[in-house]
């Protein structure tokens, strides 16, 4: 018993022209000798290259991997060597080109090594995760066309309602479905229990169009035995029922509004060609590497082969014999575009390759004016409004397109095969949505651009910032520390002081010298020479350093003073012996410079009393000793005496402290 049919809105019903290719079985196609393999092979991200140019790869390795989500994995169709991995003419209406592999076959055919994967397994305990994934990873992509990832629709968070299984293949010439299911009808039910268990469905429903009794027949039978409850539903025959939204209104009166997926309805679709490659990845572990296509047209022996993925359609119209150059529509008449080239490579989405002839496809009539006849939106399966559609696709006016609902166009061309003014209506929508699509994705990249300027202005302000702070608190830091930083005590400061050599300690300059010193040591919180936590000289050092200051200051004491040359005076004026034991220069040059100093202050003298320079000469020329000399007549007071040696007591007290802070600062 049939179940109730609800009609969709529109549809036509162009001729058929299945029988040309519907009655023989599938053939394998001979293994070419090199296959143009694309690596976008789904509606998602391009996949990602896996092997390099010259190494060899066997039958089902993975050459390139899913990149993201919506993306699927693309596998070596046979045995061989990768000879090019370049940018490649694919079947795409634009002609343009995209990332192809070219793989060298070796007449080998050898399968990789295959490990079956356990989806009951994963199934009992509840990891549908890894389900999905081994199925991304097998490239399993929806075949009636749309090519999208098949393992996003493997989710249901809640029990589904309805799994319909598309077997209409409503479009004209395309009859690889049809052959599917007359010959593989068994794997297609055990593909049917695969994603029922999967999605947890409560009935499944099999719409088949009244076109294909063969297939009706096979499915039924394959069904009985099955162990779940499924049904074939006979649908009537006219384009578009194989549309998703379509078949579903067909079979269960549900219409999936704009935006709305079926899913959230409970309704899921799968095109059998997509249910029987699941099966084939589950139970198998074989990879989406081939596929039934349909060769028909201006051929000799139309038919239907199970092609290698990268196959040149240029192999595929030979082997099929064809009559005439011409050119070959990639998909049905409807909804496929004329190739740019036969020698693109066979992709997951060619489910027909028809060679075009003039008296099925005459050359296309001149493009006349909309005359608002509206038999566009009669004919139309969405119930859009396709002249108004065309207007703003024309005008580029592509807001008023999108809220006319243009991307709720399915593309099915039933416009235009309607339209007196044979106007190609699919192609303005087809350009629209580009347009949009172009503008959307610069859009996100501008607005992706803005966000890492921004992001990085955030970033260069903080890092001043944090900049700033770490000054501040470091600042902060050392004038806690200068107030922190106790004073040393007065005995230490004395002591410091006492460290430097105190010399002429009746001078007041040596004193002020010494207490600046100490000051300068308590505000650095550096401690005296005598602290023992910290000392600035040690003792031996600071002795030494004594020694020699005291030692320098006799020196230059005894040469400007007679009772220098005295060692008993030196010793009673309290200065160390053995600075006169030492001199700093030898006898003679002492005699000469003692001999000068007599001379000069023997000229003083006797200016200060009136006499002539004459009279200094023969009292040095005349005299055996010139130091006696000196002593009898002193060159100098004594009030100027005390004033130099003073002086010089002052200078050795800085240059002894400036010593002794350079090997404070040097330790």
């Amino acid at each position: 018993m049939n179940a109730q049919i609800f009609p969709f809105h529109g549809g036509v019903h162009p001729p058929e022209m299945k029988d040309l290719s519907n009655r023989s079985p599938i053939v394998a196609m001979p293994i070419p000798a090199r296959l143009s393999i694309p690596l976008q092979q789904s509606i998602g991200n391009i996949a990602q290259p896996l092997v390099s140019v010259g190494e060899r790869v066997l039958k089902g390795q993975m050459l390139a991997a899913a990149n993201g989500n919506i993306s699927a994995a693309v596998h070596a169709p046979t045995s061989g060597q990768v000879i090019a991995l370049d940018a490649q003419a694919v079947a795409h209406p634009s002609g343009l080109t995209q990332s192809c592999l070219t793989l060298a076959s070796d007449g080998l055919d050898e399968w990789i090594a295959r490990e079956k994967f356990d989806w009951r397994a994963a199934m009992q305990r509840g990891d549908a995760k890894a389900i999905r994934e081994y199925v991304q990873n097998m490239g399993v992509v929806g075949q009636g066309g749309a090519v999208f990832p098949s393992h996003l629709k493997l989710i249901s968070r809640e029990p589904l309602d309805t799994l319909i299984i598309n077997g209409a293949e409503c479009e004209p010439y395309i009859t690889c479905d049809d052959r599917l299911m007359r010959e593989r009808a068994i794997e297609i039910v055990a593909g049917i229990a695969i994603v029922r268990q999967l999605l947890n469905a409560k009935q499944v429903l099999i719409g088949i169009e009244d076109n294909k009794p063969e297939a009706i027949e096979a499915l039924r039978t394959a069904l009985m035995g099955c162990g779940f409850s499924a049904q074939v539903v006979v649908v009537p025959t006219l384009y578009p029922s194989g549309g998703a939204k379509q078949l579903i209104k067909l079979l269960t009166n549900i219409e999936v509004p704009s935006g709305v997926r079926s899913t959230d309805l409970g309704v899921q679709c799968f095109n059998v060609a997509t249910i029987y490659s699941i099966y084939a990845a589950l139970e198998h572990a074989e990879p989406v590497i081939s596929r039934v296509v349909t060769l028909t047209g201006n051929v000799e022996k139309p038919c239907n082969v199970e092609a290698l993925i990268g196959t040149p359609i240029d192999d595929l119209l030979k082997f099929a014999g064809l009559k005439s150059p011409s050119d070959c529509i990639y998909g049905g008449p409807m909804m496929g575009f004329t190739l740019p080239s036969t020698q693109v490579g066979l992709t997951k989405a060619g489910n027909c390759i028809i060679a075009m002839d003039a008296a099925n496809f005459p050359e296309k009539p001149r493009e006349m004016p909309c005359i608002r006849c509206g038999e566009c939106a009669v004919a139309c399966p969405q119930e859009l409004q396709p002249m108004d559609l065309y207007w703003f696709a024309r005008s580029k006016n592509f807001g008023k397109a999108q809220e006319r609902n243009l991307f709720d166009c399915i593309e099915c061309g039933a416009c235009a095969y309607v339209c007196p003014s044979s106007i190609q209506l699919v192609d303005y929508y087809r350009f629209a949505k580009s347009e949009i699509w172009d503008a959307e994705r610069a859009k996100k990249s501008a607005d992706t651009a803005r966000e890492r300027h921004e992001f990085k202005q955030f970033r260069e302000e903080r890092e001043k910032e944090e900049k700033a702070a770490r000054l501040a608190a470091r600042a902060a830091g050392q004038s806690v520390s200068a107030r922190a930083a106790p004073k040393p005590p007065v005995g230490e400061v004395a002591a410091t002081e006492a460290s430097v050599a105190p010399i002429a300690d009746g001078d007041d300059k040596a004193a002020k010298i010494r207490a600046a010193m100490a000051r300068a040591a308590a505000a650095k919180g550096e401690t005296p020479a005598s602290s023992a936590a910290a000392p600035a000289i040690d003792a031996d050092k600071a002795a030494k350093i004594k020694a020699a200051m005291a030692a320098a200051a006799a020196k230059k004491a005894a040469a400007n003073t007679p009772a220098a040359h005295n060692p008993t005076d030196v010793a009673g004026a309290g200065l160390p012996q053995d600075t006169v034991a030492k001199p700093a220069i030898d006898e003679e040059k002492a005699a000469k410079i003692r001999a000068a100093m007599a001379a000069a202050a023997a000229k003083k003298a006797a200016k200060v009393a009136g006499e002539t320079a004459p009279v200094v000469e023969p009292v040095i020329a005349g005299v055996e000793n010139p130091v006696e000399a000196v002593v009898e007549k002193p060159a100098m007071d004594e009030e100027k005496a005390a004033k130099i040696r003073a002086a010089m007591a002052a200078a050795a007290a800085k240059k002894a402290a400036k010593a002794a802070q350079s090997d404070k600062d040097a330790q």
